[in-house]
């Protein structure tokens, strides 16, 4: 069964002002994904930051003249950067009030920036509770799709993730059988590579986009979990890939189920 190209492109914000003192300002972490360029993008993260540490709290107000003087940008540098931040839901404006900061029940969680911005500022605990309980819903249920619909090339996906983890992970030359040191950086990214083969081998566009979501908190957590001794990863992803590879549907969903479960007991 053929799918159509699941790729997506994202359109660059066109260039802007070339940065005065505000390129002085680049405390943005690693993995930024919002494609603005220049000082367009730093405005953003910059306010993304204040809006993210509590430097505003909901319903403040922005005061847009003092920014600007701030951040040494034009007006329609900042209007920009607003405006890519109201699309998703973090500001919003009033006439006779002005630009305020929206309630944070309005943020588009699912943002890709909006989620690495909450990740960046320390998220609490239950904000991680909240998406594992959301990759209990999707994931099992990709899995079986994948059964379903992969391909040779989604099985070569999953294949390939499979061997970055078992070359990131060695066995302690004395412990327990099951447990296993990794490579942090290798192991993270082989994790990050299998999930994602899987959502896209669902066959199903909202499920691979998903991803969007899933690995970044699926990241944080894998570095922490790969920083010490754990349980090996291998067996219970493989359960996963063999179940998928023989379009076993019911299989496939019980084994994701039980990756997951290894992720609530902080396993990989």
């Amino acid at each position: 069964m053929t799918r159509k190209d699941r790729g997506s492109s994202r359109t660059e914000s066109p260039r802007t002002d070339s940065p005065g003192r505000a390129g002085a300002s680049r405390g943005s972490t690693s993995g930024v994904s919002y494609t603005g360029r220049g000082v367009h993008r730093i405005v953003v993260e910059a306010l993304a930051r204040r809006i993210f540490d509590g430097t505003y709290a909901e319903g403040d107000l922005l005061d847009l003249p003092g920014l600007m003087a701030e951040l040494d940008v034009s007006q329609t540098v900042l209007r920009e950067a607003i405006k890519v931040l109201t699309t998703k839901g973090l500001l919003d404006a009033r006439q006779k009030r002005g630009t305020f900061i929206r309630p944070r029940d309005d943020w588009n969680l699912l943002d890709s920036d909006v989620l690495r911005w909450t990740i960046d500022s320390g998220a609490p605990g239950a904000f991680f509770t909240d998406l594992l309980e959301l990759r209990r819903a999707v994931e099992p249920a990709a899995a079986a799709l994948a059964a379903l619909h992969r391909t040779d090339a989604d099985l070569a996906a999953l294949d390939a993730a499979l061997s970055a983890m078992a070359a990131a992970e060695q066995p302690p030359e004395t412990a327990h059988p099951v447990m296993t040191d990794s490579d942090p950086v290798l192991a993270v990214r082989a994790d990050a590579s299998f999930h994602t083969a899987l959502l896209t081998a669902s066959g199903n566009p909202f499920f691979a986009q998903m991803r969007r979501v899933i690995i970044p908190a699926l990241v944080v957590r894998d570095r922490l979990v790969h920083a010490g001794r754990h349980e090996h990863p291998l067996p219970a992803h493989a359960l996963v890939a063999d179940r998928v590879r023989a379009r076993d549907q019911d299989g496939a969903f019980a084994a994701m189920l039980d990756v997951i479960e290894l992720s609530r007991r902080g396993h990989p």
